[in-house]
């Protein structure tokens, strides 16, 4: 399965393209010497205007993790030039494209200042750190980023001067693996190093070069992986974002060699990680940074539930399995963490992150700081907003997938044939044709869609529309305004599928979402009020979900001059003398907000 990406694909009006263009006016906004101030300074520069700083406050450089005191130093560059480059491929954002080719031949000269090989924000003492027992905070991860960060640059912009620089770094990391043979072969797992396997199967299929080999076999045998071949739960208790890049790099050793043996492990993990322990209704299954054990999720979600980063790399690691296997539920737990993840963990008005999603009743999100905070979370915030776009469409030779409805327009081919594909909401509304489509049928639902297709000559192919796993009953289609009725033996393996001849249609889609509780795994009385996928919060404490209160719930549908012409996924419950309101978990900004509701009974 290959997945149409975002050169192919454009975000129209929505919930989100706002949050893709909050996105990219912050990666736009951040000052290109604070982004390099920590490899400036290990090049042995001088920050112009900062060799003595009186007032740390007056200054143009970046604090909290990306202070010159912190060992993890110089992360967020390799997040911000992937999400970057990634930008400047789907956007063509000139402006964005200038600015990182400017980082790239700075991260050069500071390299052959550093004598060719090494460039990095932190001292290459750190590595040998490793090898001595003494505490160092994760130096392989710091510089997982800049590879990625780098190899993301020459993939999606074709900078050549990336790839040198790269080359050239890789050749550092041969030399330390030798170095440490004869000392502490162990230390090359060390520093959290689980994102490397990847960038050397990555540069392996890239350049073809045999030292990009090496440095992958020697990075292909991690513990987690072995325990997890013989089938044991290596997860549990275990820091969850520095595992999941093992299960990345399996992946990518697949897609190379095609071995079975890879894809098992691919798979293993994620049965370990998401069937075996479940998740929480918002996707996450972590408590802390840490995987929750099976059947603990009630006993530890809290304030620091479901970091930011398990959340993205789990989508990514869904994506994989999706085009390796074709399986639509990974297609579903996708949806439900873009839309109780990628949305719910930004800051609808500044765009920036909170490192976890508190679940606790009562709880408030925190968000970061343009400049002063810099979490790990923060940079794969990020990067996710760049990678929606290429999560919407799927193709092989006869085949064309919609997997995540998403307004958007893609163009590519099926055959060779020219095909662009429009999918836009089926509301509409006087002030704003312009947003949504022209349909003569309005709708105030956000569950209704519009799908044009457009080919530069007859073309046959087979299209397949994802049935999401929380509709009740069978969506209602029309293809060029006639009717389909749609029984349950015209859906195959989730999919609604549509095998014609194409030349210029029109498919109509419409999805009821009617709310309803999923119960916390491991919690006799708990559960989550939703709409679709979309977990819905009632502010402060919450309430109590007595017998039959779905039937009770209103529906709140006013007209609204927001991303949608009519206010989506509100409700409203009589609780007493009180009324007790429902909405997006997403919306919840500053107040507090309460997911976990006590149920008298299962509904």
């Amino acid at each position: 399965m290959e997945r149409i990406d975002g050169s192919h694909v454009r975000l129209k009006e929505g919930l989100f393209r706002e949050r893709q263009e909050l996105n990219t006016k912050y990666l736009l906004s951040l000052d290109s010497t604070a982004l390099l101030q920590n490899y400036t300074l290990e090049a042995g520069d001088i920050i112009k205007g900062c060799q003595v700083i009186s007032d740390p406050e007056s200054t143009v450089l970046h604090w909290g993790w990306e202070a010159p005191t912190c060992q993890l130093r110089g992360h967020f560059l390799g997040h911000w030039m992937s999400a970057a480059a990634l930008t400047v491929y789907s956007e063509k954002n000139r402006v964005l494209k200038a600015k990182l080719f400017d980082i790239v031949d700075k991260l050069r000269e500071y390299q052959l200042k550093n004598g060719g090989k090494w460039v990095g924000p932190i001292p290459e003492k750190y590595f040998r750190i490793m090898t001595t027992g003494r505490y160092i905070w994760s130096p392989q991860y710091t510089m997982h980023k800049l590879f990625m960060g780098l190899l993301d640059t020459y993939e999606y912009t074709s900078y050549a001067p990336a790839m040198t620089i790269l080359s050239h770094l890789s050749d550092w990391y041969t030399e330390w693996l030798e170095s440490i043979e004869s000392v502490d072969p162990r230390a090359q797992y060390g520093g959290e190093s689980c994102g490397m396997t990847e960038i050397w199967a990555r540069l392996w299929r890239l350049t073809g070069e045999e030292k990009y080999s090496r440095l992958l076999k020697k990075y292909d045998s991690p513990d987690i992986l072995n325990g997890l071949a013989n089938g044991k739960d290596t997860l549990s208790g275990n820091h969850a974002n520095a595992a999941i890049p093992w299960a990345h790099g399996a992946a990518r050793i697949y897609e190379i060699s095609r071995n079975e043996k890879w894809l098992k492990l691919v798979k293993a993990f994620w049965e370990c990680a998401v069937k075996d322990r479940s998740y929480y209704a918002t996707s996450g299954a972590n408590s802390g940074e840490f995987f929750v054990p099976p059947g603990k999720l009630a006993e530890q979600m809290g304030e620091r539930t479901q970091e930011f980063c398990t959340v993205y790399n789990m989508v990514r690691l869904a994506d994989y399995l999706y085009r390796f296997t074709g399986e639509k539920s990974y297609c579903d737990y996708i949806e439900r963490a873009l839309y109780n993840g990628f949305l719910a963990q930004q800051d609808p008005r500044t765009g920036m992150p909170a490192y976890f999603l508190p679940l606790a009743a009562g709880s408030r999100k925190k968000w970061g700081t343009p400049t002063k905070d810099f979490w790990c979370c923060h940079g794969t915030m990020i990067q996710a907003h760049t990678l929606v776009s290429s999560l919407i469409y799927y193709k092989d030779e006869s085949k064309v997938i919609i997997n995540q409805y998403i307004p958007s327009r893609a163009e590519f081919k099926v055959s060779g044939t020219p095909v662009v594909i429009e999918l836009s909401s089926a509301m509409k509304y006087a002030a704003a044709d312009t947003f949504f489509s022209e349909s003569d049928v309005a709708e105030d639902s956000r569950w209704a869609f519009n799908i044009s297709i457009k080919t530069g000559k007859p073309q046959r192919f087979m299209l397949m529309l994802r049935i999401p796993s929380w509709l009740k009953g069978m969506p209602v289609v029309t293809v060029d305004g006639e009717r389909r009725f749609i029984t349950s033996d015209v859906i195959a393996d989730g999919y609604l599928k549509i095998d014609r001849e194409w030349s210029e249609s029109r498919v109509g889609i419409s999805f009821t979402a009617e709310p309803y509780t999923e119960p916390l795994a491991g919690s006799d009385n708990l559960a989550a009020l939703m709409e679709g996928p979309v977990v819905l919060a009632a502010p402060g404490e919450g309430v109590r979900f007595r017998k039959g209160f779905l039937t009770e719930l209103k529906r709140r549908c006013e007209h609204s001059y927001e991303t949608y012409p009519w206010l989506q996924s509100h409700y409203s419950l009589e609780s007493g003398d009180t009324i007790k309101e429902f909405r997006p978990l997403y919306e919840m900004t500053d107040e507090a907000y309460t997911v976990y509701n006590v149920t008298d009974s299962a509904e």
